[in-house]
């Protein structure tokens, strides 16, 4: 037994070696394109909710952008029952880009929260405004100051519908330097970057905490109504503008172009944003789930099992296939650890945190079964 499951392990990481896209990489980088012969114009929307905490910060970067051409902002107040919408018109006030802050509508049935917000600050952008691009970003983003400059060239030069940059998360302490990378590269796994970027492939993945979308492309596709229910909107938009539109979107890892600001240091802060739409990632399937749990276990949990475990089973073979599938582990691990300034070391927590992260998913189908799934900031879908 020891010896099949840490030979399957194997076989398993060899395929995510070899055939899985390149994913472990982590090598879709923003670069500096050329610039276009006019820039076009953005208006970026930023949906808030409770976010007095980060605000000032992300409204003050937007502020700081180089950007060269027209730029615009718009904060949509989603209810916040704290001093969201004061603290970011007090740090807009010395900014040179033009600055709104629109009320939420009250939330209607079949909404997200979040998507009704946006749809709210795109109404508002695309009646008054009419930009190019639509910057859609998060309340805890913040921007370096060449970030929407640099995005806007990578759209221009290679005509992109979408593109896209996952934030740099907060990783201080225990479980912030375990669980930030390993977040990462499960992401990268699940959704391998290069797949994604084909423009005639058949993956489509973004980030929702930094879009850049063409406008034309969005209203094209049918708009964010067309996902207006969706708890993972931001790869429902991909999904949604490459299946309809041009094809053509981009999915990078930011290292300072966009960081969150979303404190990370408890386990607490990972599991709810895990528990809240992991069993929607499986399509809310028990079987789905089963499926996870035992691939994540002969994945992550066989090999060094079958390692430490050779005084039980004394099977060399297991030992000798599990050493394998380890080294295999660390290889793909070590370039996403990397952008995280860890050593390949820590490479050996990572079946720590597979384990975590199946308890996540677990609880995510427990809280949905109970009637208490995609609870966010109050609300509950």
């Amino acid at each position: 037994m020891w010896f099949a499951a840490a030979t399957i392990s194997l076989l398993l990481w060899l395929y995510l070696w070899g055939f899985r896209d390149g994913y472990w990489r982590a090598d879709q980088r923003l670069t500096e394109e050329p610039a276009p012969a006019r820039w076009p114009s953005v208006t970026a929307v930023i949906p808030a909710r409770d976010e007095a905490e980060s605000i000032g910060p992300v409204i003050k970067s937007h502020m700081a952008s180089d950007y060269p051409g027209e730029f615009n902002l718009i904060l949509v107040d989603d209810h916040s029952a704290d001093a969201t919408a004061a603290i970011a018109a007090d740090s807009a006030q010395a900014g040179p880009r033009p600055f709104e802050i629109i009320d939420a509508e009250p939330l209607p049935a079949g909404w997200t929260g979040k998507l009704w917000a946006l749809q709210t600050g795109v109404n508002a952008a695309c009646r008054d405004l009419k930009p190019d691009y639509l910057l859609l970003t998060d309340a805890d983003i913040v921007h370096a100051p060449s970030t929407l400059r640099r995005l806007v060239g990578k759209a221009s030069d290679e005509t992109l519908a979408l593109t896209s940059l996952m934030a740099r998360l907060d990783a201080r302490g225990f479980w912030g330097s375990m669980l930030a990378p390993a977040f990462i590269y499960f992401f990268q796994k699940l959704y391998p970057f290069p797949a994604a970027n084909d423009h005639w492939g058949s993956v489509a993945a973004a980030a929702g905490g930094c879009m850049l979308v063409r406008r034309s492309s969005l209203e094209d596709s049918g708009g964010l109504e067309a996902i207006r229910g969706e708890l993972i909107d931001d790869c429902a938009l991909a999904r949604q503008i490459k299946g309809r539109s041009e094809r053509r979107i981009w999915l990078g890892l930011a290292d300072t172009e966009a960081t969150s600001l979303r404190d990370n240091r408890s386990l607490s802060s990972f599991w709810h944003m895990v528990a809240r739409t992991a069993f929607t990632q499986l399509d809310y399937s028990v079987w789905a789930l089963f499926g996870t749990v035992l691939s994540m276990g002969l994945i992550y949990l066989a090999p060094p099992l079958a390692v430490i475990g050779i005084p039980v089973h004394g099977d060399l073979r297991a030992a000798l296939a599990g050493v394998g599938a380890m080294a295999l582990m660390m290889l793909t691990y070590r370039p996403t650890l990397a952008l995280y300034g860890r050593n390949v070391s820590a490479a050996l927590l990572l079946p720590l945190a597979a384990v975590l992260y199946i308890l996540m998913t677990a609880s995510s189908a427990w809280r949905h079964m109970r009637g208490r799934g995609g609870q966010w900031k109050g609300r509950k879908y």
